[in-house]
């Protein structure tokens, strides 16, 4: 059991926000942490807690989210401390409370605020420390070329993870077919390396009290812009409104539709390396139709 006494006065010394340890309400949910609802005087917190060893990976999130707000785009929970408590991990955010589904005007503000964030770019690829993508270690070493970038630390790691994850051995071996063939694919392609949310899918964003958007739980680092754009396909969550504007702001390059199957094919591989088997057959299918459509 969670004992909160230590973390209410690391959150109060880190932040100045008072919380009582006895207002801890468990939340529903929590594929990837346990998480709780803790409450003060004047203020609320959402706290994420795993195992001691996680750390670091809280610690990263807590960094991505600060990176996020100091540019102003895109709304984040403020972090409120991050650190660890006998044998675990914690991190705490502030409570924004969300209200139902997103109207037409958020999905289009949403989509105004992503592209912004995507034309702050920088000189190459990565990030300046590695994270996690839900709790799979993330590398982000600097790179200028976008095609090795993801071909070895995007689709490479996640194969990886695979061999050890017992992937079947078909899927393996077609995966690693089309890690090799990815720089020659993507060599005449040119994207920004844009600041990324990088685990953008429907359940990671929702709408304060007041309707306006926010989003959450990121995997922050510098890529292709199209690879936030390729997840919020995924798994739905997003409308019409949202990719309209999103649109006007960076207009779609040639090969789009195609990137997106690519770019996704790390998520369904990461879902198969987290979640287990139900994902396995999804990316066979998926690299199978990509090296049939560069029939490699």
């Amino acid at each position: 059991m969670t004992d909160f006494e230590p973390i209410c006065h690391q959150i109060k010394r880190a932040s100045g926000k008072e919380l009582k340890p006895d207002s801890a309400v468990r939340l529903p949910g929590g594929g990837i942490s346990r998480a709780w609802r803790l409450s003060g005087p004047r203020y609320e917190a959402f706290v994420k807690v795993h195992d001691e060893n996680r750390i670091d990976m809280f610690a990263a999130e807590a960094v991505g989210l600060d990176e996020i707000a100091s540019h102003g785009f895109l709304r984040v929970p403020e972090v409120l401390g991050v650190g660890t408590s006998g044998p675990e991990a914690w991190l705490a955010l502030e409570w924004i409370e969300e209200h139902g589904r997103p109207s037409a005007h958020a999905q289009r503000v949403f989509g105004e605020h992503l592209a912004k964030q995507h034309l702050l770019t920088q000189p190459y690829f990565g990030w300046r420390r590695d994270n996690a993508i839900g709790t799979t270690p993330q590398q982000n070493p600097p790179l200028e070329d976008w095609g090795l970038f993801f071909a070895d630390y995007r689709l490479g790691a996640q194969l990886d993870f695979g061999l050890k994850n017992n992937f079947p051995p078909d899927l393996i071996e077609t995966g690693r077919r089309l890690q090799d063939a990815i720089p020659d694919v993507l060599a005449g392609y040119r994207p920004q390396a844009s600041l990324l949310h990088g685990d953008l899918w429907g359940g990671n964003w929702s709408v304060d009290s007041a309707g306006k958007p926010f989003t959450f739980d990121p995997a922050v680092y510098y890529g292709d812009a199209e690879t936030d754009l390729a997840m919020t396909r995924l798994f739905g969550g997003f409308t019409a409104d949202f990719y309209a504007v999103y649109d006007e702001h960076l207009p779609p390059a040639d090969g789009r539709a195609f990137r997106s199957v690519l770019y996704n094919l790390y998520h369904i591989l990461n879902h198969a390396n987290l979640f287990g088997s139900g994902y396995v057959g999804q990316a066979r299918r998926t690299v199978d139709a990509l090296l049939a459509e560069i029939k490699a």
